[in-house]
């Protein structure tokens, strides 16, 4: 079977993990979401993120942790300001817009959308003589890292801040690899700058070690009221709560969130420099767990039948733009003999 740098989800769960879940899996807990495992999970994350006051939900999955906050948050004539490669735009099915929230789409080449282009929306929406007509902005739907694994710096998130302030927007961060991100080299974002300028975000665990579950934190006060009940509507609160708890209990326990980020950070370093050695570029320099090598066609058929990649896109007539990733479960053997073997296809 090939080694496999398709995502950050292909594994199961972390030992850790795992150990808790069987220790922990005949005691009789309270359901929804309500035990004592989610109640001390929920504590550690409020620590974690410096902020008492908020509210913390575990769901099962990004795409629907997206779609219950984003449907919560606007109003039916509202839509949500993305970048164009954001997740809810290009990855979840049309899920929001089929909740009847249109996504107004923003040039983003690396990724990031900028507090000049959402100023620029929302004063031409206000200026519009016809703006009774027009989908009102609502919300801004951003993700740390983004789809190209890049990062917002601490100051261009106090940007968006500021201007979702002025115009009365909600900030709402996607954090399917947060963890990737808060450890990454050189970054001034932590989890306390998420709970400091995000009206809500999610700390991800599908992609950070858990069999599944997302944590959801939720700032502003028009978005607490009456959440859990969107919850049950979305087909979001499970029965067995106690699951998701209880990995986010493990996973912040004795910085074992953080550990596995910067392990995956790590080997994902290892694969740059050892591609980047080798003379090949990058379509998008990136320092998370997600890389984006520009590699010979050739050369990805060559290896297809030892290790597994995505493919993202043509580049040139020769190279394709690949993506791989790497996670809590990959192991350094992995990564070598990768780079073995595309040192020996590299002419």
């Amino acid at each position: 079977m090939p080694y496999s740098f398709m995502n950050d989800y292909s594994e199961g769960a972390h030992e850790k993990i795992l150990e808790a879940l069987v220790k922990t899996n005949r005691e009789q807990l309270a359901p929804y979401g309500t035990d004592l495992y989610s109640d001390r999970a929920r504590a550690s994350i409020k620590e974690k993120i410096g902020l008492e006051d908020c509210e913390i939900h575990f769901l099962t999955g990004g795409t629907q942790t997206n779609l219950i906050t984003i449907t919560a948050a606007l109003k039916p004539f509202q839509g949500v300001l993305a970048a164009e490669s954001g997740h809810i735009h290009v990855h979840e099915a049309g899920s929001i817009e089929a909740a009847g929230h249109k996504i107004m789409a923003l040039p983003a080449p690396e990724g990031k959308i900028t507090a000049e282009q959402v100023e620029e929306a929302c004063r031409l929406h206000y200026a519009d003589g016809s703006i009774e007509h027009l989908c009102q902005p609502g919300l801004v739907y951003i993700s740390h890292p983004t789809e190209y694994g890049t990062l917002y710096t601490k100051s261009e998130l106090t940007a968006l801040r500021k201007v979702c302030d002025q115009y009365g927007l909600i900030l709402y961060c996607d954090g399917a690899r947060l963890g990737s991100a808060i450890m990454a080299e050189g970054t001034d974002v932590s989890l306390k700058t998420m709970g400091e300028l995000m009206d809500a975000f999610y700390i991800g665990g599908t992609k950070m070690g858990a069999l599944s579950g997302e944590a959801l934190v939720l700032k502003h006060p028009r978005l607490r009221e009456g959440f859990r009940y969107m919850m049950v509507q979305r087909g979001g609160m499970p029965a067995k709560g106690r699951l998701n708890g209880i990995q986010f209990d493990v996973l912040f326990t004795d910085g074992l969130y953080e550990e596995l980020g910067a392990y995956a950070n790590r080997l994902a370093k290892k694969l740059r420099e050892g591609i980047a050695a080798l003379g090949y570029a990058f379509y998008m320099e990136t320092v998370t767990n997600q890389i984006f090598p520009l590699l010979p066609k050739r050369v990805v058929e060559a290896l297809s039948d030892r290790f597994t990649l995505i493919y993202w896109g043509p580049y040139d007539e020769e190279r394709d733009i690949m993506r791989m990733c790497t996670c809590w479960a990959t192991e350094e053997k992995m990564v070598d003999a990768f780079l073995e073997a595309l040192k020996a296809e590299t002419k």
